[in-house]
């Protein structure tokens, strides 16, 4: 079991020292998880910014080639700018459908190139074993959790997997903050 000594920092979105948390865990090739992403900055985070803390955890899934490279990735942009690994995640997931793992490192380059980062240092963080085991990590403490779905949204540990509304988050989170 990790304690939080043992938990890498997070990315989060909204109001990072909330004490509603909203934990996120996603696969950044997952078009479920590409819609939630949408609905997070459409509407949740419109309406909830200044009251929750909406904490990322990777989840990549086995079956998709690139996620997991990707979650790394985005763990070297958030090294330097948490608002970059957030765009990151962002774009990468609106532009999915053109992102193979063939292209993958030339799409990694051209954000990076795009974004002011020297894209060789991209490239060569998706081999930094410390980045990795953040990732893993995340991963991990997922299956302890009994994630297996992505994306799996935890308000107050009441799971919402997959496919939810707007309307159920917003709900649940509604009841957090009365």
């Amino acid at each position: 079991m990790l304690t939080a000594a043992d938990s890498p920092p997070r990315l989060v979105e909204g109001n990072a020292s909330s004490a509603i948390r909203v934990v996120i865990y996603e696969d950044l090739q997952c078009s479920d998880c590409a819609n939630f992403r949408e609905m997070l900055d459409k509407q949740l985070l419109p309406r909830f910014a200044s009251k929750v803390a909406f904490e990322h955890r990777d989840f990549p899934l086995p079956k998709h080639n690139w996620s997991r490279k990707a979650a790394i990735a985005s763990r070297f942009f958030e090294k330097s700018s948490p608002a970059l690994a957030v765009k990151y995640r962002q774009e990468t997931m609106a532009g999915m459908k053109g992102i193979t793992a063939d292209n993958f490192n030339a799409s990694l380059s051209a954000f990076s190139s795009k974004n002011g980062v020297d894209a060789s240092k991209a490239i060569a963080a998706l081999s930094d074993a410390a980045l990795e085991a953040s990732v893993e990590k995340d991963f991990q403490d997922g299956i302890a959790r009994g994630i297996g779905r992505t994306p799996t949204v935890l308000v107050d540990g009441e799971p919402f997997i997959e496919r939810f509304t707007f309307e159920e988050i917003a709900t649940a989170l509604e009841k957090l903050i009365k």
